[in-house]
């Protein structure tokens, strides 16, 4: 049985990544998606390769009209809204010292505030349903610190934070808000120059499982949230990381590949 049938659901940063490979499983699993990103020509080719079950919509998550116009489309057009992942986001590099405000902002207005309009802007529609699932795509940085990304670390904390408050205010509703924790995946984000995840593996050494992630492990854990096999999760955070939020080695010590 489809896990999503008869479902509808939002995703953004749907045109490419892990949002593409999350809007390909999706409708594999039976649901109808709303591709939303900023990616048009991206977006459009993957909505026409997934049929009539998916469209794209261009959405800016960052400006709150943009999530209104969606959110009255997508309900004129299919009457409801079931899913929504909240997957767009930027990665901002520099240590504090070098980060000007204007690029902490940045991070800040669509990896955090983008979230946050996208949980309010479908609220209503939830509540009034008695039902929904939100998913919000931080990192495991959004467990731990990391040098020179500051800006990114904030936003995926917030993200963080922003899923349990909206669990606990959604949650007697019948909605349920839950975080996925990606570590480094294989995206543009993290594997800018494209190479091999052969070229990659001497960069995660220190990953338990010794390996870059797959865009579809980060698809296939957003599914099992949204999906009513997670019916009793609400407010959880699932790491898909291959071990990074377990801990650290200290190299040389038993039990240390480093």
């Amino acid at each position: 049985m489809q896990r999503l049938a008869n479902k509808v659901a939002i995703i953004t940063g749907g045109a490419r990544g892990m949002g593409a490979q999350t809007s390909r499983l999706f409708v594999k699993e039976g649901a109808t998606v709303v591709i939303a990103d900023l990616l048009e020509d991206e977006g459009r080719a993957l909505a026409a390769e997934l049929g009539e079950a998916a469209s794209f919509r261009r959405l800016d998550v960052s400006k709150e009209e943009c999530w209104q116009q969606l959110v009255r489309e997508t309900v004129e057009r299919h009457g409801r809204i079931d899913v929504l992942v909240n997957n767009a986001a930027v990665l901002v590099f520099g240590a504090i010292e070098e980060l000007t405000q204007t690029q902490f902002e940045r991070a800040l207005s669509i990896n955090l505030t983008g979230t946050f309009l996208g949980i309010r802007s479908v609220a209503p529609i939830m509540r009034e349903q008695r039902t929904g699932s939100i998913v919000n795509i931080s990192s495991v940085d959004g467990l731990r610190g990391v040098n020179a990304l500051a800006a990114y670390v904030s936003s995926k904390w917030g993200v963080r934070g922003l899923t349990k408050v909206a669990a606990l205010e959604l949650g007697p509703h019948g909605v349920r808000v839950n975080s996925v924790h990606p570590g480094g995946v294989d995206t543009v984000m993290s594997n800018p120059t494209g190479a091999s995840r052969e070229e990659l593996a001497p960069q995660y050494r220190t990953v338990p499982q010794q390996r870059i992630g797959a865009p579809e492990e980060i698809a296939r854990a957003t599914l099992f949230l949204a999906s009513d096999e997670a019916s009793y999760c609400n407010g959880s955070e699932l790491s898909v990381d291959g071990g990074v939020a377990a801990g650290s080695y200290y190299p040389g010590l038993p039990g240390s590949p480093i």
